[in-house]
């Protein structure tokens, strides 16, 4: 019998189909933490090089999860960046946005605005308790604020602290809404959001919203401070 040696073609040979994908997935990312970027950036932070992040890119492009926008230098000319869309976020958790929306509309009709404002105010009690006991053992601001980032980036947030312009002062940002069709539909869950972290961090502790999701920002994003004459441990 006459056998011949196989090759190796590209039908037999394994491939890894996920990789692309993979690098995808990490560019969506760092656009969405860290907002526009340029292509040059983002294949230092992959470690690839410039060509193989503009296929990514325009790859993307063509799935309507990025767009082209032009970013200003301080000399020359401005540069082109890299930015999510608003179909992107589909591409991260959404904490079920058709049910809960539903859900919404349900308890406003068998309960009202009264009702949907107490199943509300019990959520976000329900919520400072949890997080006041995760935190207790913190004994700084800042250590606080990082350990609420990590359980805010657990239920889906992708949270981090940031530092202010002014020192003792941090940006609690929160870069992507898990819930943020519910709270398109219902402002009241924002509102308990604010109202959550400011019982939990306490009254030595001033906390202002600069950047709103809801409103058009790329982020959420909380101006955190001592208050006047009650500086933090």
């Amino acid at each position: 019998m006459n056998t011949k040696p196989q090759k190796n073609t590209p039908r037999n040979t394994p491939r890894n189909t996920r990789e692309p994908a993979k690098t995808k997935d990490r560019i969506l990312t760092y656009l969405k933490q860290d907002g526009p970027q340029e292509a040059p950036e983002l294949a230092a932070r992959l470690n690839i090089t410039d060509m193989a992040v503009r296929q990514h890119l325009y790859e993307l492009q063509d799935q309507e999860l990025v767009a082209p926008i032009t970013r200003p230098r301080p000399k020359g000319r401005p540069g082109k960046a890299w930015s999510l869309t608003e179909k992107a976020n589909r591409h991260f958790p959404d904490s079920h946005a058709d049910f809960a929306l539903g859900l919404i509309q349900s308890i406003r009709t068998a309960f009202g605005e009264e009702g949907m404002n107490r199943l509300l105010d019990l959520r976000a009690e329900e919520q400072t308790a949890e997080y006041r006991r995760q935190l207790e053992k913190q004994p700084t601001l800042r250590e606080r604020l990082d350990h609420l980032a990590r359980i805010r980036s657990r239920e889906g947030y992708m949270a981090e602290v940031l530092p202010a312009e002014k020192e003792g002062e941090y940006l609690l940002v929160e870069n992507h809404c898990p819930v943020c069709e519910a709270a398109r539909e219902c402002s009241g869950i924002c509102a308990r959001e604010l109202l959550v972290f400011r019982q939990v961090l306490g009254a030595e502790v001033e906390i202002k919203r600069m950047e709103h999701i809801i409103e058009g920002a790329r982020r959420c994003a909380y101006l955190v401070r001592p208050a006047r004459n009650r500086p933090p441990k």
